[in-house]
Formats: structure tokens, sequence, C-alpha cells
């Protein structure tokens, strides 16, 4: 997976003296087992998965536009995801957010298909063990939900917390990476390395 901030985006921009807020975005709706995805992307990279079909209304200089190359590589990869035939991603990403978030969505991106951690061990990852709220609140902003595997992170006991698709949709993705998963009481097992707090979003 290439690093969540695309220099070429950058590049561009410094060349042709233009702002980011000047880009324009094109989004596609798409429909996945997890219900209705929206994909939004440059000509250069995807800045946001969001569930549901209002996620057009974040970006102001925006289009539906299905022959975006990006949105339709994004499309082919999910759709291989879901069907068990895709364990990573290779497509160029832009999340918008601080330098904060994007260091933990970047610390999110290292968490390997089929393994899941704690949002405390995901803070000790960082270097800043205490600061596991602060992380949870990040995971929470993480604008490339599934791609960015925030999903990947639960409760130190196996529960899984608060999702921004929903707890059922996090039940889903896990269940369909990791083989130990009680379905019932959604927890997984074994459980992960402790937890701070389990009162974050995603």
């Amino acid at each position: 997976m290439e690093r969540l901030h695309n220099s070429r985006i950058m590049e561009k921009i410094r060349r042709n003296s233009i702002s980011e807020t000047q880009i324009d975005y094109d989004y596609k709706i798409i429909d996945s087992p997890v219900g209705k995805i929206t994909l939004m992307a440059s000509e250069l990279a995807l800045v946001s998965l969001i569930w549901g079909e209002n996620a057009k209304t974040s970006y102001t200089n925006n289009s539906k536009n299905s022959k975006n190359s990006i949105l339709k590589t994004a499309e082919a990869q999910l759709k291989e995801y879901f069907a068990g035939k895709r364990k990573s991603f290779d497509i160029p990403l832009d999340p918008k957010g601080t330098d904060f978030q994007k260091q933990v969505w970047n610390e999110l991106s290292k968490i390997p298909y089929g393994k899941t951690i704690s949002y405390g061990e995901q803070a000790k990852r960082l270097g800043q063990p205490k600061a596991a709220r602060a992380v949870g609140a990040a995971n929470g902003k993480n604008p490339i939900g599934i791609i960015v595997p925030c999903h990947r992170v639960i409760g130190a006991s196996g529960s899984l917390t608060g999702f921004a698709g929903g707890i059922a949709a996090k039940k889903l993705l896990l269940a369909l990476e990791v083989t130990r998963i009680d379905v019932d009481s959604g927890k997984i097992f074994p459980p992960s390395t402790a937890l701070v707090d389990e009162s974050s979003s995603c």
C-alpha cells in the first residue's frame, strides 16, 4: 500500500499553483455485503470510503463519474476483498486529516489481514502508550474505512467496539478475515493486548 499522503498530489499542486480546495473529486456509490459505500477520489488518489450514500457532500468540487480510474480500481479490489480473493489493497490514498490522525491511520495500515489489536496496543506502536483515547478518536475519523482497516482494532477482551459502519458490519468484516470469531457474542479469540479505552468508534 502506498503512503497515506501521496506526494505526487502535492507535487502537482505546487507545479500548477493550485490549492487542495480547487482539486476536482469524483465519486461512485457501490453495493457491498455491508451495504452501500460511497467512494471518492481525485484523478490521483482515493480520498474517502464512506458508509452510505451521502459522502458526496463532504467535498465541494465533486461529480459522479464512473470513469475515474482510481474509483474503478478501488471498486474492483473491494469486490475481490469481499470475495475472499484479496488480503491487501494497492490503491494510492490521500485522506484528509491532521498530522496526528495520519500517523494513526498509517499505523492502522500496518495491521495485517486476519489480525487484530487493541487501541492500547496501537497507541504503544505509535510510541504514545498513554494516548489510547486520542488514538481511538483518530480511528473514528478515518475517512477510508476497510482499506485503512480500523475494523481490526477491538477490545482487550475480544469484544467489538464502536464502528462507523455499525457493529454488524465490523462483525462481518472480521468474520471474513478471522476464523476464530464467536458470531453470537461478537468476540474474537484469543483476546488481543491490553485496552485502555473501549469506547472509541472505529
